[in-house]
This record gives structure tokens, C-alpha cells and sequence, in this order.
């Protein structure tokens, strides 16, 4: 018993070391995708509150995968809703595999971990509460219906960082 308690001490001074080294983090969450699963009409949203109207902030969408997932890149409609209600709509692809079929991103096991940069050096215009939501747009080549359920994904996260250059 004395050894699972000092076992449990030691993962737990690790993990807290390990997320105070982040220094670079402002926002940082994650979304279970049910089943690696994603429904076309499952919209997945962060809020998040901003204080700081003056420094530069790099935006990420961090998404997981396994091997279930069956593109070579992978297609989000993202929606930014300000505090005055105002939004800003983009359509994005990122590049899930390399020219041979490898996955990329960071992990050693069958899931792979992707920092998607969404917008680099941005500054909140109004201090508030934001929304992202973000939902897939996958559809097979020549096809006009979206992908009913894209398999794969298991997590969709979303991230706000310092920039490097900043000061703060």
C-alpha cells in the first residue's frame, strides 16, 4: 500500500510539472469525439473570456487521430464569434499525411496529436466572452453530401498562445 501512494506522489508531481512548464498557454481545452466518430452536424465550441486587447495571440486547433482516419487531409469550417456578437467564418484544410500515407503530427502510439495553426499574431479587438466553433466539412471527391461520419478523430481541441514575440 505505501508504494502505490508514493507511485501515485511521483505522477502527480510529474504532471504538475509538466503543465506548469507551459508558459506559453492562455486557453487550452480539449473535446471528446464520441466513438472517433465525428457527426456532420456535430459543431464542437470553445468560449473563452478576454482581458488582454493589446497582445499579439497565436490561435491552434489541436485535433487527435488514430488510424481509423481514412483522408489525407482533412477540411473545418470554423465560426468566431466576438463579444458583440460579430463573427468571422473560414473554411480551412490542413494536411493530415505525408506524400507516402504516414500521419502526421506527434505521438508514439496509434494516436497522433496535430497543432493546426488557425491565425498567428492576432489581437482580440474587445475584451469579453468569445466563441469558436468548429465542424468538419469532409466529402469524398466528386460528391455533393458531406461525409455522414468522419471516423478517426477523437479529440478536437482549441488553444490560445502567447506569441513568441511578445513581452508578456
Amino acid at each position: 500500500m505505501k508504494k502505490i501512494i508514493n507511485i501515485n506522489k511521483i505522477i502527480f508531481f510529474v504532471l504538475i510539472t509538466f503543465v506548469s512548464c507551459d508558459s506559453k498557454r492562455i486557453f487550452d481545452e480539449y473535446k471528446d469525439i464520441s466513438n472517433g466518430s465525428w457527426s456532420k452536424d456535430e459543431i464542437i465550441l470553445f468560449q473563452f473570456d478576454i482581458n488582454d486587447t493589446i497582445a499579439k495571440r497565436n490561435l491552434l486547433i489541436n485535433l487527435r487521430n488514430n488510424n481509423e482516419y481514412p483522408f489525407s487531409n482533412l477540411f473545418l469550417i470554423t465560426d468566431l464569434t466576438f463579444p458583440d456578437g460579430n463573427k468571422i467564418i473560414d473554411t480551412l484544410e490542413y494536411e493530415m499525411t505525408d506524400k507516402i500515407g504516414r500521419f502526421l503530427g506527434k505521438g508514439f502510439s496509434e494516436i497522433k496529436e496535430n497543432k493546426l495553426l488557425y491565425k498567428e499574431n492576432i489581437i482580440f479587438p474587445a475584451k469579453g466572452n468569445y466563441t469558436l466553433s468548429v465542424r468538419h466539412a469532409m466529402r469524398k471527391s466528386g460528391e455533393v453530401s458531406g461525409i455522414e461520419f468522419l471516423n478517426g478523430i477523437t479529440e478536437i481541441g482549441f488553444r490560445i498562445e502567447k506569441n513568441n514575440n511578445n513581452d508578456r
